[in-house]
């Protein structure tokens, strides 16, 4: 068995930069065409490049191109000409509820209004109060507003724009009509099945952590169990990552396993899961580049290929820029693929010097993964949010321990649920344990002093002290041993 070669990663790597390039400057077919023509020149002249290269710049033309046709239809709106206009409306609510002080705001798709009939991405307003659920199709009469500017260091205009939604549909009432069906019907009842098994007899604060982290759906979580989340370094559990995925594939090979069937019958059924799971969690960077890799992980096993890491991140990336370009710009995006490299390029040198050291295996693990994803991940903490922890390495070495259980029990109880439900009410009280010491560990890490900085100052202090420490430690490692 083979890995992929370099030269895939190059013409890989070509494709997904061509991409972001669009998010810097629009290409359009006749420059892509124009670009073709002289790489042709270049490689008939002979003009001192190579075929590979040759051919990597051709796909990153390619992709830029892509790239820009994808962000030209993102930009496109036809509400937008309308604003401050009313009509009756259909609408197909394609995500949950969030519920602010004054309104409740809802992901939904347009697909008529007055005697349009069109289909755009738009967030629906609607009063506190009974929300449609997610996959109902809905009729109401609604006024068309621009989105909230920017306030507070947060422009909700861009943010929203770069999701493909460009207005804000409000309405009074709503009356549902129907749900939709396709793969889009399938991910709701998928999603509907799961938020309602894997925390039966659950309420409060369990039940949202443990919606949360298995989900990505932390909506219920008090505003300050979340900012305390984020303030200890722990608000990555919340966004669904490579370790859930892998615990849903690992969990239908061992049911396959369990019933004696073939090993290539139990890769298929692990395909099924992670796709039945992403479907149902939703398109976030984390869980769709996690489901790419996962998904290749078992195809390249029934295909007996070698599994190449980079490969699959690089593909992972692909599928994200290839649908929208703009996920470049997004945090969710950045801060993936930055922790995932940092997992590749760090995480082994830092287990390797811990070896030296009196620390338990997986508490070391636990300690290399936390310091590489702090390091990579700090930069974009301080320049998407303005603020970095400082207690990532205690806290998630606290946490480590429940994760995986409360991940565990939370698919056993969703299993259990639909063979005998009244066990599944059992399994998922002892998760809630789990999810209450995971909160528990927000709290404690999160409410100290000096938890994150948050100000320039604090920063420069911080630099400082990590540019002493590493000259200190560099220096203790390259002195003699004293005899």
């Amino acid at each position: 068995m083979t890995a992929a070669r370099p030269s895939a990663h190059v013409l890989l790597a070509a494709l997904c930069v061509g991409i972001a390039a669009a998010n810097v400057a629009r290409f359009s077919l006749i420059g892509l065409g124009t670009s073709a023509g002289l790489l042709l020149v270049v490689e008939i002249a002979g003009i001192g490049a190579t075929r590979l290269w040759l051919v990597a710049a051709t796909i990153l033309l390619i992709g830029w191109w892509w790239g820009s046709a994808r962000l030209d239809a993102l930009d496109r709106s036809v509400l937008l000409g309308r604003v401050d206009t009313a009509e009756r409306s259909r609408l197909v609510v394609t995500g949950p509820a969030r519920a602010s002080r004054f309104e409740l705001r809802l992901p939904a798709r347009t697909v008529r209004f007055g005697t349009l009939r069109f289909s755009e991405a738009v967030l629906l307003e609607l009063p506190l109060g009974r929300a449609p659920p997610q996959g109902a199709v809905i009729d109401a009469i609604t006024t068309v507003r621009l989105p909230r500017p920017k306030a507070h260091g947060f422009d909700e205009r861009t943010w929203l724009r770069h999701q493909g939604v460009h207005v804000v549909l409000r309405a009074d009432r709503w009356r549902m009509v129907g749900r939709r069906g396709g793969l889009g019907g399938v991910a709701d009842r998928i999603r509907a099945a799961l938020a309602g098994s894997i925390a039966t007899g659950l309420h409060g604060e369990r039940r949202a952590v443990v919606q949360g982290i298995v989900l990505g759906d932390e909506q219920a979580l008090s505003d300050h169990l979340r900012r305390r989340f984020r303030a200890s370094g722990l608000y990555h559990l919340l966004a669904v990552s490579g370790q859930n995925v892998a615990l849903v594939a690992a969990g239908a090979l061992a049911l396959a396993w369990l019933a004696g069937v073939p090993r290539w019958l139990g890769q298929l059924a692990a395909l099924a899961a992670i796709g039945a799971y992403v479907l149902a969690v939703g398109a976030q960077p984390s869980v769709v580049r996690a489901g790419v890799s996962g998904a290749l992980v078992s195809l390249a096993w029934l295909a007996a290929r070698a599994t190449d890491r980079w490969y699959f991140l690089l593909l992972g990336a692909l599928v994200l820029l290839a649908w929208n370009p703009y996920d470049l710009l997004d945090a969710g995006f950045q801060l993936s693929f930055a922790a995932v490299a940092a997992i590749f390029l760090a995480v082994p040198r830092l287990t390797s010097v811990l070896e030296g050291y009196p620390v338990h295996r997986k508490l070391a693990a636990a300690i290399a993964v936390s310091v590489a994803c702090g390091v990579f991940t700090a930069p974009i903490l301080w320049f998407q949010f303005h603020s970095v922890p400082l207690l990532t390495v205690p806290a998630n070495a606290a946490a480590e321990p429940a994760v995986a259980p409360l991940l565990y029990l939370a698919f056993t109880a969703a299993l259990v649920s639909a063979l005998f439900p009244p066990a599944a009410a059992a399994v998922a009280w002892l998760n809630g344990w789990c999810a209450a010491y995971l909160a528990a560990c927000a709290r404690l890490f999160g409410g100290l002093p000096g938890a994150q900085v948050q100000s320039g100052r604090g920063l420069v202090v911080l630099l400082l002290l990590a540019g002493a420490c590493a000259y200190a430690w560099r220096r203790w490692l390259s002195s003699p041993p004293s005899t």
